[in-house]
């Protein structure tokens, strides 16, 4: 009885597994036949908007009529062309130079991480946004955009601008040319340092 009972039981899970790979072939063979790749990445999630190419300490260079007007270090540079719009992330660091045309560096904006559009000549510099240029004029916000067609900076972030010796103005937004020569902001607020000299009398 116990040998009976034994061999139908080896007997079910053969036929059990036969039938199982029998109907795992079939679906393979229905899935080569009739789905395309964009169908099987769609059915397994796989979306092409996440698909990215990797690079480490990159380094970029923008030129207008053949000179160089800025130079772009990053750490990480993470791209996304199959993204609508297609963008590039910068991330760990990034360090650009601003350059005269006679290729000395005007002004050097660093920041932890930044995102590229190619489309519309705009990168997005993100987190502990520092700006410096030659006169040491500093600006430092959490927010930026810089658009390298027109070669300027915005924000609608708060800023706070530091120039020397020690003046120290806060403001709502800003509007800055890339060596921040000049600049224009809302509701700047602060401390100004003033010669004696300087006062009425």
């Amino acid at each position: 009885m116990n040998r009976i009972k034994t061999y139908q039981q080896t007997h079910f899970r053969i036929a059990r597994n036969l039938l199982s790979g029998i109907l795992l072939c079939m679906l393979f063979s229905f899935c080569s036949c009739h789905n395309t790749t964009e169908e099987i990445n769609n059915i397994t999630g796989v979306n092409k908007a996440y698909q990215l190419d990797k690079a480490t300490d990159v380094v970029i260079y923008y030129s207008d009529k053949a000179k160089v007007k800025a130079v772009l270090y990053a750490k990480e540079f993470i791209r996304n062309e199959n993204a609508k719009p297609a963008y590039t992330d910068i991330k760990k660091s990034l360090k650009v130079e601003f350059l005269d045309d006679s290729g000395h560096i005007e002004s050097t904006l660093t920041s932890r991480s930044a995102r590229i559009y190619e489309d519309n000549n705009n990168v997005i510099v993100r987190e502990n946004v520092h700006v410096v240029n030659q006169k040491g004029e500093q600006l430092d916000t959490e927010e930026l955009v810089w658009n390298q067609k027109l070669d300027k900076f915005y924000t609608n972030k708060k800023i706070k601008i530091t120039t020397p010796p020690n003046q120290v103005l806060y403001g709502d937004g800003l509007e800055a040319n890339a060596d921040f020569s000049w600049y224009k902001s809302n509701n700047l607020k602060g401390e100004i340092a003033v010669d004696g000299k300087e006062l009425p009398q």
